[in-house]
Protein backbone atom coordinates (compact mmCIF):
# COMPACT_ATOMS: atom_id res chain seq x y z
CA UNK A 1 0.00 0.00 0.00
CA UNK A 2 0.93 3.64 -0.48
CA UNK A 3 2.41 4.89 2.77
CA UNK A 4 3.76 3.73 6.13
CA UNK A 5 2.11 3.74 9.53
CA UNK A 6 4.25 6.75 10.42
CA UNK A 7 3.21 8.64 7.31
CA UNK A 8 -0.45 7.83 7.86
CA UNK A 9 -0.32 9.23 11.37
CA UNK A 10 1.00 12.59 10.18
CA UNK A 11 -2.29 13.97 8.88
CA UNK A 12 -4.55 15.62 11.43
CA UNK A 13 -7.65 14.52 9.48
CA UNK A 14 -6.75 10.89 10.09
CA UNK A 15 -9.62 8.61 9.08
CA UNK A 16 -12.29 11.32 8.81
CA UNK A 17 -14.56 10.13 5.95
CA UNK A 18 -14.37 12.39 2.92
CA UNK A 19 -11.44 14.38 4.28
CA UNK A 20 -8.61 13.55 1.89
CA UNK A 21 -6.66 15.15 -0.95
CA UNK A 22 -6.79 12.82 -3.94
CA UNK A 23 -7.37 9.27 -5.15
CA UNK A 24 -5.02 6.56 -6.35
CA UNK A 25 -6.51 4.23 -8.94
CA UNK A 26 -4.59 0.97 -8.64
CA UNK A 27 -4.63 -1.35 -11.65
CA UNK A 28 -3.28 -4.83 -10.97
CA UNK A 29 -1.68 -6.93 -13.73
CA UNK A 30 -3.80 -10.01 -13.18
CA UNK A 31 -1.41 -12.55 -14.80
CA UNK A 32 1.29 -11.58 -12.26
CA UNK A 33 -1.15 -11.96 -9.37
CA UNK A 34 -2.26 -15.36 -10.63
CA UNK A 35 1.27 -16.59 -11.26
CA UNK A 36 2.35 -15.54 -7.76
CA UNK A 37 -0.75 -17.16 -6.25
CA UNK A 38 0.05 -20.38 -8.12
CA UNK A 39 3.57 -20.41 -6.70
CA UNK A 40 2.08 -20.09 -3.22
CA UNK A 41 -0.54 -22.73 -4.01
CA UNK A 42 -3.16 -20.21 -3.00
CA UNK A 43 -6.49 -21.72 -4.00
CA UNK A 44 -8.91 -19.40 -2.22
CA UNK A 45 -12.23 -18.84 -3.93
CA UNK A 46 -11.23 -15.31 -4.93
CA UNK A 47 -8.05 -16.55 -6.58
CA UNK A 48 -9.97 -19.31 -8.35
CA UNK A 49 -12.52 -16.79 -9.65
CA UNK A 50 -9.90 -14.41 -10.99
CA UNK A 51 -7.37 -16.94 -12.22
CA UNK A 52 -9.40 -19.91 -13.46
CA UNK A 53 -12.12 -18.05 -15.35
CA UNK A 54 -11.84 -15.80 -18.36
CA UNK A 55 -8.40 -14.26 -18.96
CA UNK A 56 -7.87 -10.84 -17.40
CA UNK A 57 -5.21 -8.26 -18.14
CA UNK A 58 -5.36 -5.16 -15.94
CA UNK A 59 -8.05 -5.33 -13.27
CA UNK A 60 -8.97 -2.73 -10.68
CA UNK A 61 -7.37 -3.36 -7.30
CA UNK A 62 -8.95 -0.29 -5.80
CA UNK A 63 -9.55 3.44 -5.67
CA UNK A 64 -7.77 4.74 -2.59
CA UNK A 65 -8.30 8.08 -0.85
CA UNK A 66 -4.92 9.63 -0.05
CA UNK A 67 -3.41 12.50 1.89
CA UNK A 68 -0.45 14.39 0.46
CA UNK A 69 1.46 12.32 3.02
CA UNK A 70 0.01 8.97 3.98
CA UNK A 71 -3.56 7.77 3.66
CA UNK A 72 -6.67 6.98 5.70
CA UNK A 73 -8.17 3.53 6.06
CA UNK A 74 -11.03 1.77 7.82
CA UNK A 75 -12.77 5.09 8.44
CA UNK A 76 -15.98 3.47 9.78
CA UNK A 77 -15.85 0.55 12.17
CA UNK A 78 -17.87 -1.47 11.60
CA UNK A 79 -18.22 -0.52 7.95
CA UNK A 80 -21.77 -0.13 6.62
CA UNK A 81 -22.76 -3.43 5.09
CA UNK A 82 -22.11 -3.64 1.36
CA UNK A 83 -25.19 -4.85 -0.50
CA UNK A 84 -24.58 -8.01 -2.50
CA UNK A 85 -26.04 -6.51 -5.69
CA UNK A 86 -23.56 -3.62 -5.48
CA UNK A 87 -20.71 -6.09 -5.05
CA UNK A 88 -21.83 -8.25 -7.96
CA UNK A 89 -22.16 -5.19 -10.22
CA UNK A 90 -18.39 -4.66 -9.94
CA UNK A 91 -17.18 -8.16 -10.79
CA UNK A 92 -16.38 -7.18 -14.37
CA UNK A 93 -13.74 -4.73 -13.13
CA UNK A 94 -12.75 -6.34 -9.82
CA UNK A 95 -13.09 -10.11 -10.39
CA UNK A 96 -13.20 -11.33 -6.78
CA UNK A 97 -15.98 -10.73 -4.28
CA UNK A 98 -13.59 -10.74 -1.32
CA UNK A 99 -11.53 -7.97 -2.92
CA UNK A 100 -14.63 -5.81 -3.42
CA UNK A 101 -15.83 -6.24 0.16
CA UNK A 102 -12.34 -5.51 1.51
CA UNK A 103 -11.89 -2.41 -0.65
CA UNK A 104 -15.18 -1.02 0.63
CA UNK A 105 -14.30 -1.66 4.27
CA UNK A 106 -10.73 -0.36 4.04
CA UNK A 107 -10.91 2.44 1.46
CA UNK A 108 -14.50 3.10 0.43
CA UNK A 109 -15.50 4.10 3.95
CA UNK A 110 -12.91 6.88 3.75
CA UNK A 111 -14.34 8.38 0.56
CA UNK A 112 -17.27 10.09 2.24
CA UNK A 113 -19.55 8.43 -0.34
CA UNK A 114 -22.21 5.79 0.04
CA UNK A 115 -21.33 2.36 -1.29
CA UNK A 116 -23.15 2.68 -4.60
CA UNK A 117 -21.64 6.12 -5.27
CA UNK A 118 -18.16 4.94 -4.32
CA UNK A 119 -18.23 2.02 -6.72
CA UNK A 120 -19.73 4.23 -9.43
CA UNK A 121 -16.72 6.49 -8.87
CA UNK A 122 -14.41 3.50 -9.31
CA UNK A 123 -16.13 2.71 -12.60
CA UNK A 124 -15.78 6.33 -13.76
CA UNK A 125 -12.12 6.42 -12.74
CA UNK A 126 -11.40 3.21 -14.63
CA UNK A 127 -13.26 4.52 -17.67
CA UNK A 128 -11.07 7.65 -17.62
CA UNK A 129 -7.91 5.56 -18.11
CA UNK A 130 -7.12 3.97 -21.44
CA UNK A 131 -5.04 0.79 -21.34
CA UNK A 132 -2.30 0.72 -24.01
CA UNK A 133 -3.30 -1.63 -26.81
CA UNK A 134 -0.16 -3.74 -26.49
CA UNK A 135 -1.21 -4.84 -23.00
CA UNK A 136 -4.83 -5.72 -23.68
CA UNK A 137 -4.22 -9.21 -25.03
CA UNK A 138 -0.59 -10.00 -24.26
CA UNK A 139 -0.03 -13.51 -25.62
CA UNK A 140 3.67 -13.95 -24.80
CA UNK A 141 5.76 -13.07 -21.74
CA UNK A 142 7.14 -9.55 -21.99
CA UNK A 143 10.18 -8.14 -20.24
CA UNK A 144 9.90 -4.38 -20.11
CA UNK A 145 11.30 -1.40 -18.23
CA UNK A 146 8.89 0.17 -15.72
CA UNK A 147 9.57 3.52 -17.40
CA UNK A 148 8.39 2.06 -20.71
CA UNK A 149 5.11 0.96 -19.11
CA UNK A 150 4.62 4.49 -17.77
CA UNK A 151 5.42 5.96 -21.18
CA UNK A 152 2.89 3.66 -22.87
CA UNK A 153 0.14 4.83 -20.51
CA UNK A 154 1.13 8.49 -20.89
CA UNK A 155 1.08 8.20 -24.67
CA UNK A 156 -2.56 7.07 -24.82
CA UNK A 157 -3.92 9.19 -21.93
CA UNK A 158 -3.84 12.92 -22.70
CA UNK A 159 -3.06 14.93 -19.59
CA UNK A 160 -1.31 12.06 -17.78
CA UNK A 161 2.28 12.88 -16.82
CA UNK A 162 5.12 10.89 -15.29
CA UNK A 163 4.50 12.63 -11.96
CA UNK A 164 0.98 11.15 -11.80
CA UNK A 165 1.75 7.49 -12.44
CA UNK A 166 3.93 4.85 -10.82
CA UNK A 167 4.62 1.19 -11.51
CA UNK A 168 5.07 -1.32 -8.69
CA UNK A 169 6.66 -4.76 -8.84
CA UNK A 170 7.51 -7.80 -6.77
CA UNK A 171 10.92 -9.47 -6.96
CA UNK A 172 10.64 -9.80 -10.74
CA UNK A 173 7.11 -9.23 -12.04
CA UNK A 174 4.98 -6.18 -12.75
CA UNK A 175 2.47 -5.85 -9.90
CA UNK A 176 0.43 -2.70 -10.45
CA UNK A 177 0.12 0.57 -12.29
CA UNK A 178 -1.04 3.33 -9.92
CA UNK A 179 -2.51 6.54 -11.27
CA UNK A 180 -3.21 9.61 -9.15
CA UNK A 181 -6.47 11.47 -9.72
CA UNK A 182 -8.16 14.46 -8.15
CA UNK A 183 -11.52 14.08 -6.45
CA UNK A 184 -13.13 14.97 -9.79
CA UNK A 185 -11.02 12.25 -11.46
CA UNK A 186 -8.52 14.42 -13.31
CA UNK A 187 -4.91 13.24 -13.48
CA UNK A 188 -2.71 14.97 -10.91
CA UNK A 189 0.83 14.75 -9.56
CA UNK A 190 1.57 12.75 -6.41
CA UNK A 191 5.16 12.77 -5.23
CA UNK A 192 4.77 10.26 -2.41
CA UNK A 193 3.21 7.60 -4.65
CA UNK A 194 5.94 8.14 -7.22
CA UNK A 195 8.64 7.67 -4.58
CA UNK A 196 7.35 4.16 -3.89
CA UNK A 197 7.65 3.03 -7.50
CA UNK A 198 9.48 -0.07 -8.73
CA UNK A 199 13.24 0.54 -8.96
CA UNK A 200 14.09 -2.46 -11.14
CA UNK A 201 15.55 -1.95 -14.60
CA UNK A 202 13.01 -4.36 -16.04
CA UNK A 203 9.99 -6.40 -14.97
CA UNK A 204 8.27 -9.46 -16.37
CA UNK A 205 4.68 -9.26 -17.58
CA UNK A 206 3.34 -12.84 -17.73
CA UNK A 207 0.94 -13.30 -20.66
CA UNK A 208 -2.81 -12.96 -20.43
CA UNK A 209 -3.31 -16.37 -22.02
CA UNK A 210 -1.23 -19.52 -21.73
CA UNK A 211 0.77 -18.18 -18.79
Amino acid sequence: MAGSDIARAQDHRQNAPGEFDFYVLSLSWSPSFCEAAGEQRNSSRGVQTQCKGRPYSFVVHGLWPQYERGFPNYCQRPAPRLARNVMSSMLDLMPASGLIYNEWDKHGTCSGLGARAYFETIRKARAAVKIPAEYLDLSDPLTVAPAAIEEAFIKVNPGLSSSAISVTCDSRRLSEVRICMSKDLQFRACEEIDRRACRRDSVLMPPVRGG
